[in-house]
């Protein structure tokens, strides 16, 4: 083979080799583009890592988070897209309790609670039950567990009031939950979003409730 023809073949193969490695290196940033929007405007994935909401979530569970229902935050931002609506009593929902709030924002736990009063609201944990606005609470999610009168937000008889844009959560396990009993109540702004399905294991597959 002539030497001009071998440069130009040998030129030939470098050009589609660097055209091919610029196509990889473009679809990876477009993927690891769609990933972070995905992540930060529609849903997240969780490991539970303690026993605070057993039996509903169970440790080393893998849950799905959607951020659509409550709408997503924007980042770095006290605002956020609207959702689909507010969150409701009985939802599994994760968010930044506000004693995490104190540490930078790259180190802050996420928790995920049972939310049990929204702004407005009364609660009250009596002989092991809840009360909210005067009435017990009778719904299975809640009445299947025994909650303990813990924490400066739970005192014996003390009817706590929840401020308008502020939410209050429980553990399903309250005997071994860090929950709203002990910190207070979470800003509207640091809900992430709503626990929907438990993915892994496989035999723990199915909607949260």
């Amino acid at each position: 083979m002539p030497e001009k023809e071998k440069n130009n073949k040998t030129t030939t193969i470098k050009n589609k080799v660097k055209k091919e490695l610029k196509e990889w290196w473009n679809a990876l940033w477009i993927a690891l583009i769609l990933a972070v929007i995905a992540r930060t405007f529609l849903f997240q994935m969780y490991k539970i890592p303690t026993t605070s909401m057993v039996p509903t979530l169970m440790p080393g569970d893998k849950i799905f988070v959607t951020k659509l229902t409550y709408g997503p935050k924007i980042p770095f931002m006290h605002k956020r897209i609207p959702g689909s609506r507010k969150p409701d009593h009985g939802d599994i929902v994760v968010f930044v309790p506000p004693i995490e709030k104190e540490k930078n924002i790259f180190q802050r736990k996420r928790y995920v609670k049972r939310l049990i009063a929204v702004g407005g609201d009364r609660v009250l944990i009596k002989d092991g039950n809840v009360y909210v606005n005067d009435k017990i609470v009778t719904d299975p999610r809640y009445a299947r567990n025994y909650y303990y009168n813990q924490g400066a937000y739970a005192d014996d008889n003390v009817e706590i009031n929840v401020p308008e844009n502020k939410y209050f959560f429980l553990g399903d396990n309250s005997i071994s939950s860090y929950d709203s009993r002990f910190w207070g109540f979470v800003d509207e702004s640091d809900i992430i979003g709503r626990a929907v399905f438990i993915w892994w294991p496989y035999k723990r597959f199915g909607v949260i409730e």
